[in-house]
């Protein structure tokens, strides 16, 4: 029997032409039509390469032609074992190539596959071209790890499709709050194994925890809380608690992120809850504005009651000094006085009238001698020269410290010594 590549050989130049110079294992050919020669150069009959294919291939096969050569269709083919032999072995080779290049496959970037053995988890691989053994006895399964996923629970796609069934969750406080909110998780990297067969839903599975979590954490709080100053809190205090569940029960999940996309009171209440708003926030202005008020006042109290307070020690500490120093005075004039008794009474009274007079604007003249004096109007001098050295004073004072303001003290006792001194002088010529 020819070889299979001498039998499929297109390039043959007698193939599928009626050449006698073929084996005798050759199946016969039908003379060409109308008598043309096969050297003549013309196209060859389609029909007649046709059946020269189907009679290779049954010889192929081991049919063997019975009948008389030369014939389209009156010889019969008889099998051959040999031949059904090797082509048997052919197409259990091919259909074994084609069985085990269905073993290889391509997994992305960003994906792993996981492979099984019956069923069972043989191993994981990473990206890259890559081949398993053919069904049935190994399988793949193709795990995105860089896939963010995300669940909604409380609200299908928009927040007015709401599910009440999930979202209504009690608070600390016995009060009922509507909490919308978004789970974002992805896989670890060595979570695709647990993913797959440690749980039947492993999406379903962290729904369920991500409503378990929020009702334990949203059950411990306050509904102001949870409603206003407290969303971060309890979002990140939820993505915790979710890990550890997850964790918990190997599911090769990682906990992204947790967002509170809605977080009121049922529809039912929410106006009364309005009101109660209102109410709380008119509250905390007055609070505020109170507290405004007592900031504005306590401090300036206790400014003027901490004056108050140095005063009253400043005027403590100048009468406690004024005495000390009466008194040390006192001393020393009793010492003076037991040492001259006359000459310290006379400066004593000397000292006093002119204290008395010094305050005083009128003009005591002594007559007793019977002398006329002309009577001048000494006071009304003393009140010009005072009135002049005022004003003297004064321009002192602003040439030297510009506009203080502050005028320096008027010397009056210089005057009335003057004047006393003018009156002794007077009595002293009387005599």
């Amino acid at each position: 029997m020819p070889s299979i590549t001498r039998i499929f050989n297109l390039n043959d130049s007698n193939w599928g032409r009626g050449s006698g110079g073929g084996s005798g294992n050759e199946p016969p050919r039908r003379p060409q039509n109308g008598g043309r020669d096969n050297n003549s150069g013309g196209p060859p009959d389609l029909d007649e390469l046709w059946r020269d294919f189907n009679r290779r291939l049954g010889g192929l096969f081991g049919r063997r032609q019975s009948g008389p050569p030369g014939g389209s269709g009156g010889g019969r083919f008889s099998p051959s074992s040999k031949g059904a032999g090797i082509g048997l072995i052919v197409v259990v080779v091919i259909v074994a190539l084609l069985w085990l290049a269905s073993g290889f496959f391509i997994v992305q970037e960003g994906q792993v596959a996981v492979v099984t053995q019956f069923g069972k988890y043989k191993e994981t691989t990473r990206a890259g071209f890559q081949w398993r053994l053919p069904y049935p006895i190994q399988g793949h399964e193709i795990v995105n790890l860089s896939q963010l996923r995300t669940i909604e629970v409380g609200f299908r796609n928009t927040a007015r499709s709401k599910v009440l069934q999930e979202s209504l969750m009690l608070t600390d406080d016995e009060n009922i709050v509507d909490m919308q909110f978004v789970v974002q998780y992805r896989l670890k990297e060595n979570g695709a194994r647990d993913y797959l067969f440690n749980n039947r839903g492993p999406d379903e599975a962290v729904k369920q925890a991500a409503e378990t979590a929020m009702r334990e954490i949203v059950g411990k709080k306050k509904m102001d809380f949870v409603l206003y100053e407290g969303r971060t809190e309890v979002a990140s205090e939820v993505a915790a608690l979710m890990q550890q569940i997850m964790d918990l029960y190997k599911t090769g999940v990682l906990i992204s992120t947790v967002a509170i996309q809605n977080a009121q009171p049922p529809e039912q209440v929410q106006a009364a809850f309005d009101d109660a708003v209102k109410a709380g926030q008119d509250r905390e202005r007055q609070i505020n504005e109170g507290q405004a008020y007592a900031n504005e006042v306590v401090p300036r109290a206790s400014g003027a009651a901490s004056r108050l307070l140095q005063e009253a020690d400043g005027y403590r500490q100048r009468i406690v000094e004024n005495a000390e120093g009466d008194a040390a005075r006192f001393s020393q004039i009793l010492a003076e006085y037991r040492k001259a008794p006359q000459v310290t009474r006379d400066r004593l009274y000397l000292d006093t009238m002119q204290q008395v007079f010094a305050n005083t604007s009128k003009v005591l003249v002594d007559t007793r001698n019977g002398s006329n004096l002309l009577y001048l109007p000494l006071d009304k001098l003393m009140q010009q020269v005072s009135h002049e050295a005022s004003l003297a004073g004064s321009r002192a004072g602003g040439n030297a410290g510009g506009s203080s303001g502050v005028q320096p003290p008027l010397a009056g006792s210089v005057l009335p010594d003057a004047a006393r001194d003018a009156l002794r002088s007077r009595d002293r010529d009387a005599r």
